[in-house]
């Protein structure tokens, strides 16, 4: 049986001496920082902080091509039904990122935004401004994923802030790059030709990106199922059979390795116990054929991220003793 592997995602929760020592004493494979959260600034400050304070390898999660939302001065609107709602390209309250998206959208796109049931409706759009009705209350948070439910949208496979942060990895010499919402062909190539000697994992969150899982992985073998943006694609309640689907494709492969992450242990960003359906999933996933589990949340903003990460441990040496 091959080594599965645990990833942690570090956050304010984990960034510390007392988390990184224990982790260190433990067999994790590698520790994730995801720049959907973080700028270049902080980016350099992390990589040298963990240079001296942990001996795990480092793996950048770019952006990718996916929209995410923007609040200035702000910590969040509150959105009823037939609000109106500014998006600005430049000025005002609330914006979305990348820049490119403001000549993508246009007057009928459905935006649902995050995974709290808010939803827009492009009204009409000018220059500067995109103006939006709410048809399904919620709270506008900044930093949200958004997708468009009504059409496809093509965006960049990288932002500019993914570029310049694997420019800094490069300098630090960071072996290891994840690239979030692997929609394409070129995707998949553009990505290895700028890291040719670097890991990469390719995370399928998309429908585009499962309908194109057989090329990829006649040209890679290390992917991750991103479950949470995935769900917004294919819909929640279709979320296992495409958990499955990936898996029978990838058993064509031998050299295949397929990581699963979200919400493996969501509860216990609050909780210092998981629930039974939290350790069923885990279980079921590695008698899926899963190569790594990766923790998100839970270690980077829960409370209890050493009892997370002890979790994962327990269940796989449970796993392997029975199979």
């Amino acid at each position: 049986m091959s080594n599965i592997e645990i990833f942690v995602t570090l956050g304010p929760s984990s960034l510390n001496r007392d988390f990184l020592t224990y982790i260190n004493n433990k067999k994790v494979s590698l520790v994730r920082l995801n720049m959907s959260h973080l700028n270049t600034t902080e980016l350099k400050k992390k990589i040298i902080y963990l240079k001296k304070n942990c001996k795990i390898p480092i793996c950048i999660d770019t952006e990718g091509a996916q929209i995410r939302t923007k609040l200035r001065k702000i910590k969040n609107i509150v959105c009823k039904k037939n609000k109106i709602v500014i998006i600005s390209k430049n000025k005002g309250l609330f914006s979305l990122y990348p820049n490119e998206v403001f000549t993508k959208l246009k007057k009928g796109d459905i935006l649902d935004v995050g995974f709290q049931d808010l939803k827009l409706k492009v009204v009409s759009k000018s220059e500067k401004n995109i103006k939006t009705k709410c048809i399904v209350k919620g709270i506008l948070q900044g930093n949200k994923g958004v997708h468009v439910i009504n059409r496809k949208i093509s965006l960049n496979y990288l932002t500019e802030k993914d570029f310049k942060a694997i420019e800094i990895g490069k300098n630090f010499g960071i072996k290891n790059y994840a690239l979030s919402f692997t929609n394409s062909k070129k995707d998949i190539i553009n990505f290895s030709k700028i890291l040719p000697s670097a890991r990469k994992i390719f995370k399928i969150e998309t429908l585009q990106g499962l309908k194109n899982l057989n090329f990829f992985l006649k040209k890679q073998n290390n992917f991750l199922i991103d479950r949470g943006d995935l769900s917004k694609d294919v819909g929640i309640t279709n979320i296992p059979l495409a958990q499955r689907k990936i898996f029978k494709i990838s058993k064509k492969f031998k050299k295949a390795k397929i990581a699963v992450a979200t919400n493996f242990l969501e509860s216990m960003i609050d909780n210092a116990y998981p629930t039974r359906a939290e350790v069923n999933d885990i279980y079921n996933a590695l008698e899926m054929g899963a190569s790594g589990l990766v923790l998100a949340a839970e270690t980077a903003i829960g409370k209890y991220p050493k009892e997370c990460v002890e979790l994962l441990f327990k269940i796989i040496n449970v796993y392997k003793k029975n199979n």
